[in-house]
C-alpha cells in the first residue's frame, strides 16, 4: 500500500551535515520525497509537535534540542514507508539501533538521534499537516 509519512533530520543531523547522506539512503530505498523544507523551530512550534508528550520527564529536553539549530522537515512517499523508513531509521534507542541505520551510525544520544519518523499512518497524517500545507506536496 502507497502511504506518506513525516520525516526530521534533526539539529543534531544538520549540524553533522549528513543530510545529504539522509536523503540518499532514502533515494536508494526507492522512497520518494514530494515536500521538503528546512525550518528553525519556534519554542512554541517545537511545544505544539511534541505536545503528546507534554508533562514527561523528557519533554523540556526534547523541545530545548529541537529548538537548538536548523531541521530538514520531509514527507515521504512509498510502498509500506512508514514501517520501510522506521527501519532505515534504527530503534530510537540507539544503542539498540540495528548496524547501518541511521541511528547507529550517527546518533549520539537517546534525544540526540539525527531523525524521526511517524510511528503510523493516522500519526503521518497529523504530523504532515503540522508542517505542510496540501499544495506544498508534489506528488
Amino acid at each position: 500500500m502507497i502511504q506518506q509519512t513525516l520525516s526530521i533530520i534533526k539539529p543534531d543531523a544538520v549540524k553533522q551535515r549528513i543530510i545529504g547522506e539522509i536523503i540518499k539512503r532514502l533515494e536508494n530505498n526507492k522512497i520518494e520525497i514530494i515536500g521538503m523544507k528546512m525550518l528553525k523551530l519556534t519554542r512554541e512550534q517545537a511545544e505544539g509537535f511534541y505536545a503528546v508528550h507534554k508533562g514527561k520527564p523528557f519533554f523540556e529536553t526534547l523541545v530545548e534540542f529541537m529548538i537548538s539549530g536548523k531541521i530538514v522537515v520531509m514527507v515521504l512517499q512509498g510502498e509500506d514507508v512508514i514501517a520501510r523508513y522506521r527501519t532505515i531509521m534504527g530503534a530510537t534507542d540507539y544503542r539498540k539501533a540495528a548496524p547501518g541505520t541511521l541511528r547507529a551510525e550517527f546518533a549520539t544520544g537517546l534525544t540526540e538521534n539525527v531523525v524521526h519518523g511517524s510511528d503510523a499512518t493516522e500519526t503521518a497524517v497529523q504530523e504532515i499537516n503540522y508542517f505542510f500545507k496540501p499544495e506544498e506536496l508534489v506528488k
